[in-house]
């Protein structure tokens, strides 16, 4: 069937009706719900501040600026329709429908937006195999209206953006500190788009591509791997001087035994026949725990399981012992 063009925002994206047109919404999985774009777009209120009556740049436009954004970066690309998670719906009601009780309100009479959001777009014609694995490009990023002072004046407002790469075994993601802004500045969509795509434009494919490959290089035992489970549920109850110099997983406690069951489980990552699994497994158990984090922690947790399996990686290389290893 021939390609379609989709307009977002008056910025066409590609895509073709022989394959899927919207991109994988299984990229988290807990404590949100999957909504469509276009319901979002077409039902949700605009949060606005307080103090001044200024309009917050809603969750519909953040993800227009990044498709645009994405679709400017990779032009010849063909870029997947968004999927849209949501969580901690904020309702509410016209004025009209003040002193009604709940039970009776008409539909047109509810108002609702959601405090927290994440989404992606898939670009699948950006891929490569690591590790026996397809990874292909994806972008998104998340917003956390909590993070806001909706109480106050229009003022500069937080968002975070990502560009990584999405493994289609798993549907986990992966993000490294070059692919992340933590938490973008601006006042206007104009400059979010320019912060946007410098971010894109400036992200180095093939390093983090390489930094992925090395993982499968190097392997933990299972008397390594449960030296590190052991040293996870330590670490939280260090007194601050001691935990200075360890580098943390940010991950909670369920999450670790999510990573244990999975190291036994697990179809694709599980351990081998002797008990080890090397770092490009373990660090998918990582990913695929983080899918239950909450929308705020969501891309912050994603690099940290990089960082945390390259300071594995690199005691492993060395042959150093560390805190999470007991020697080698």
């Amino acid at each position: 069937m021939d390609a379609q063009l989709v307009s977002i925002n008056n910025s066409e994206v590609i895509t073709d009706l022989s394959e899927p047109i919207g991109s994988d919404s299984r990229f988290m999985v807990a404590n949100t719900q999957s909504i469509p774009y276009q319901l979002l777009r077409e039902t949700c209120t605009i949060p606005f501040f307080s103090k001044d009556n200024e309009s917050t740049i809603s969750h519909q436009e953040f993800i227009n600026v990044v498709g645009e954004a994405a679709h400017m970066a990779f032009s010849r690309e063909r870029i997947l329709e968004p999927a849209v998670r949501v969580s901690h719906p904020i309702k509410g009601r016209i004025p009209s429908a003040v002193g009604k009780p709940a039970a009776d309100l008409e539909e047109h009479e509810k108002t609702l937006y959601y405090e927290r959001m994440a989404f992606v777009y898939e670009v699948p014609s950006i891929e490569e195999t690591v590790n026996c694995n397809k990874l292909s490009l994806t972008v998104g990023g998340v917003r956390a209206y909590n993070f806001e002072n909706l109480y106050g004046r229009k003022c500069e407002e937080k968002f975070k953006v990502f560009i990584g790469f999405k493994n289609w075994v798993c549907i986990n993601l992966s993000i490294s500190t070059d692919g992340f802004r933590e938490e973008l500045r601006v006042r206007t969509t104009a400059e979010l788009f320019t912060r946007v795509y410098q971010l894109f434009e400036m992200f180095n494919f093939q390093n983090q591509l390489n930094s992925l490959r090395n993982l499968a290089d190097y392997a933990l035992t299972e008397r390594q791997f449960a030296h590190l489970i052991g040293r996870l549920r330590m670490f939280p109850y260090l007194k601050p001087n001691e935990k200075a110099g360890i580098p943390a997983l940010h991950l909670g406690d369920s999450q670790v035994n999510s990573i244990i069951k999975d190291y036994y489980q697990d179809k694709s990552f599980c351990r081998d026949a002797a008990g080890n699994i090397n770092l490009w497994r373990f660090y998918n158990l990582l990913t695929g725990a983080n899918k239950s984090s909450y929308i705020d922690t969501f891309l912050d947790r994603m690099v940290n399981t990089l960082s945390f399996s390259q300071v594995l990686l690199e005691c492993l290389r060395m042959g150093k012992n560390s805190w999470y290893l007991d020697g080698q």
